[in-house]
């Protein structure tokens, strides 16, 4: 226990950086007058049930084939954290869209719950690409994906390999292999990095001969004088009224608590690797201007294949792009997405 706990510490420090007030202007929990909401449920290809909120705008011609988006919720988050208020939103402008729980979180299946499986996080979006492109009103051709912090980096892991995903978007993204390789801006020490591994695979083998299982500390539940700010950043949308949300059969404030001896897996994921194969397909990545992983976008960017484009949203923090709707480039996606599903195409 003293080495998870130690490397606990760890993972948190490599996170304290500077963040601003973010609690004004925020509607996490919209509720869109101009879409129905139908609760879907779907297999990805291993056979796990994928839970989603499929939304569908009322002035939709059913009777035609129409674009559509899959959106992805923050790593460790579920549907109803960012998710869903991008998806209305989106449909809002004509857009079909399909807010996902990822394997493992929310409503989807995968046991035990909060198991960190990239591969199978990138499989979910491939799979609600399946099912959209069933639908008789969608048109298979024209489904791009946006993915939101965590889930930013899956839709690309997706996006390399499924060419059915026509546009790509990614809102605070982070790389989630990065930074459990290397904390933000590589603060995290090769010794820092093998003591996180040790203890993950210490309480591995402890939940193997029984043990209860343990959880990283995502969102802490509480805030005291040594907390560093992003951990107070995503303390003010994931456990006060803002953004926090308990799904049906979960513990009271656990969304954001990942399996420590399953955190490994992030070690090993690098969905930058061969990024630039997603071209000529175009990719977006919005990023705030004072984002603690601003690092993030900007590396993807780089590495990307053309056409792409990096817009940086001024004054903007991390979370900020979760649910500030008078801060959040509407009008960026909405271009980006009507330009590229283009039912003629």
């Amino acid at each position: 226990m003293k080495n998870i706990t130690l490397a606990l510490g760890l993972f948190v420090s490599a996170f304290a950086a500077t963040a601003a007030d973010i609690s004004k202007d925020t509607d996490n929990f919209y509720n869109s007058d101009k879409v129905t909401q139908q609760k879907v449920t779907f297999k990805n290809q291993y056979q796990m049930n994928v839970v989603g909120n499929l939304f569908i705008p009322k002035t939709l011609n059913q009777n035609t084939k129409n674009p559509a988006i899959v959106v992805g919720h923050p790593m460790g988050a579920v549907k109803e954290q960012s998710a869903n208020l991008y998806a209305q939103k989106m449909a809002e402008q004509g857009f079909v869209t399909l807010a996902i729980d990822l394997s493992f979180w929310g409503e989807s299946e995968g046991k035990p719950g909060h198991l960190i499986s990239p591969e199978i996080y990138a499989d979910d979006f491939s799979a609600a690409v399946d099912f959209l492109s069933t639908q008789a009103y969608v048109d298979p051709r024209n489904i791009g994906v946006l993915g939101i912090c965590g889930s930013g980096s899956f839709v690309i892991s997706a996006a390399k390999i499924d060419p059915r995903m026509k546009a790509i978007a990614t809102i605070s993204m982070y790389d989630m292999g990065s930074a459990f390789r290397n904390g933000l801006n590589h603060a995290q020490t090769p010794a820092q990095r093998a003591a996180f591994i040790k203890s993950a695979i210490e309480q591995r083998f402890a939940e193997f001969n029984g043990a209860e299982k343990a959880y990283i500390p995502g969102t802490v539940n509480k805030l005291d004088e040594s907390t560093p700010a992003i951990q107070r950043e995503f303390f003010d949308f994931y456990r006060t009224e803002r953004g926090g949300y308990t799904p049906q059969g979960e513990k009271e404030e656990l969304t954001t608590k990942p399996m420590l001896s399953s955190i490994g897996k992030f070690m090993n994921f690098y969905p930058f690797n061969d990024i630039e194969t997603i071209s000529p397909r175009p990719v977006l990545f919005v990023t705030g201007g004072q984002a603690h992983s601003k690092e993030f976008s900007e590396d993807a960017y780089q590495r990307a294949g053309q056409p792409k484009e990096l817009y940086i949203v001024p004054g903007a923090g991390h979370v900020d792009l979760y649910d500030r709707t008078d801060l959040i480039p509407w009008d960026k996606l909405i271009s980006f997405f009507t330009l590229n599903l283009n039912t003629n195409t």
